[in-house]
């Protein structure tokens, strides 16, 4: 090629088609690289995005959390002490309880009194299975004392009344003398509680209710009114917003209903193929359907932008909240399960939706204040998995441990040019990150690796700062793109130190292998 240049005397030619062929020849490694701006901290990456889900469904409540005081299951007043554990470590901020289309339907007077004498239901929504409730509101609210989480109620607007609601705050929240903190205190709870979250009603245009928005909007209008701040708990009020690209609820909600509203939700759940009718499989799959879940869980930026966009229109200084309070991978149930009771497996990749999910949220931190994943044990994307006296934790749990580096830390402008990940003409970046500046002024940095089979190097230039080392930092990955944990081997995918990087000042250079998530803090 030399001889060829040194020919056509180097000039113009260069850039010619004849050049430009000669040079494609030789194989060029693309680079991946970010830009940290670490003096410039934004928003405020609240540790309330990091919530979890635990309704009234198949085995999430029933056997993964609650086991009784009788059980021969080690306990603390009827929850797996493992559980217990297993949670309080990941730092929950918030539980959201007791649904869910669940909760549109429970009355809850129904898990109040001795458990002996609470009425059965039956669970209309989740196998039509026997409701003993026998995990009410004292129980729950003892299990966030043990997992030192906040509570998040949803409330019934479905099938229930404003006043129903209203005595239900009450009889939480009130500390003075009134016949329903008198019953709480005959009940067993003598202080009344903090309940600062509360949802007015879930999924209102569906199982909540199949309500139109104008409709939902008086209708949440008349529920806030009565829902009343007592001996100093004041309540953040969540109305039910839509999910996925259903942009005219959010607008018409918030514009007829905002100044009630302390936030809105938004749902969206990943399904690996998109199809309700044939969500796709938990586990044995192959690189089609890790890329095509993949794909699709990184929607949730697009929809939170548009949701976002639709609130800036009547709220500009974000005074409201965009609550992303359902999310996660849903597939179809594990084979010989109950259907209705949601059990599926949890893989390295959804482990990575989650970590790529995790990293949108932050984006949007200004706006984004709430989010739950669906669910904490047993049921959809868990933390969690129990089988009688074993239990396991997921890969998803892992990476929530991982991003409690984030909570309540400051996002860091993060550009980032990164290669794509192609497959079958489909192609999505390989790389995700978010970046967040402790109030020690630590950096951290929690960056995903999505390519299936590629080692990827990335570089990072971390301005505005003096760094001196890197600290705490470990890996996840898989051996396959359907590498799971189970309770023969419940170690196989689980964190490992992280080794291979380079700090040469302000410069950091990472190799992250493919399928993968990294945590690490810079000082």
């Amino acid at each position: 090629m030399s001889s060829l240049i040194s020919t056509l005397g180097m000039r113009k030619l260069l850039l010619t088609p004849l050049i430009i062929l000669l040079l494609g020849c030789f194989t060029v490694t693309a680079q991946n690289s970010m830009v940290i701006t670490a003096d410039q901290p934004q928003s405020t990456i609240s540790e309330h995005i990091y919530g979890q889900f635990s309704e009234h469904l198949g085995t999430g409540m029933y056997g993964g959390l609650w086991v009784g005081e009788d059980s021969e299951i080690p306990n603390t007043d009827g929850f797996r002490n493992d559980v217990i554990k297993a949670l309080k470590e990941l730092q929950v901020p918030n539980l959201r309880w007791p649904g869910g289309c669940f909760a549109d339907e429970y009355n809850w007077r129904d898990g109040i009194g001795p458990r002996d004498e609470r009425p059965v239901r039956i669970n209309t929504h989740w196998g039509m299975v026997e409701e003993k409730n026998q995990v009410g509101t004292h129980e729950f609210m003892r299990l966030t004392e043990l997992i030192d989480t906040e509570p998040y109620i949803s409330a019934n607007v479905g099938s229930g009344t404003p006043r129903e609601m209203a005595n239900w705050i009450e009889y939480m929240t009130f500390d003075g003398n009134s016949t329903l903190a008198n019953l709480r205190r005959e009940n067993g709870q003598e202080e009344a509680w903090e309940v600062k979250f509360w949802g007015i009603g879930n999924e209102s245009w569906g199982c909540g209710g199949n309500m139109q928005p104008d409709y939902y909007a008086d209708l949440f209008r008349r529920y806030a009114t009565f829902a009343k701040d007592y001996s100093g708990n004041e309540l953040y009020k969540i109305a039910s917003g839509f999910s996925n690209e259903n942009y005219g609820w959010t607008e018409t909600v918030v514009e007829e209903a905002g100044a009630h509203m302390d936030a809105i939700s938004l749902h969206y759940y990943t399904l690996p193929t998109g199809d309700w009718g044939n969500k796709g499989p938990s586990k044995d799959f192959g690189e089609d359907m890790y890329f095509s879940t993949l794909k699709r869980g990184l929607r949730m930026d697009e929809f939170v932008t548009q949701h976002s966009n639709r609130l800036d229109k009547f709220d500009p200084e974000k005074r409201i909240t965009l609550a992303v309070d359902e999310w996660g991978v849903w597939t179809d149930p594990l084979e010989g399960t109950n259907p209705g009771f949601l059990q599926q497996q949890n893989s390295i990749r959804d482990a990575l939706v989650a970590s790529t999910t995790l990293d949108i949220l932050n984006k949007h931190s200004d706006r984004v204040r709430i989010g739950n994943i669906a669910q904490t044990v047993n049921v959809l994307q868990a933390m969690v998995l129990t089988d009688g006296e074993q239990m396991l934790k997921t890969p998803t749990y892992h990476v929530f441990d991982f991003y409690t580096v984030h909570h309540n830390t400051k996002l860091l402008p993060l550009h980032l040019d990164a290669e794509q990940y192609e497959y079958e003409g489909e192609n999505i970046p390989s790389i995700s990150a978010t970046a967040s500046k402790s109030d020690d002024g630590t950096v951290n940095l929690t960056v995903t690796n999505l390519h299936a089979s590629e080692t990827k190097e990335v570089t990072a230039d971390i301005r505005g700062v003096d760094l001196s080392s890197v600290s705490n930092a470990r890996l996840l990955t898989g051996d396959a793109v359907d590498a799971i944990n189970t309770f023969d081997n419940p170690d196989n995918v689980s964190p490992t130190d992280f080794n291979d990087y380079t700090l040469d000042g302000n410069n950091l250079t990472l190799r992250i292998p493919s399928k993968s998530v990294i945590v690490l803090r810079i000082n």
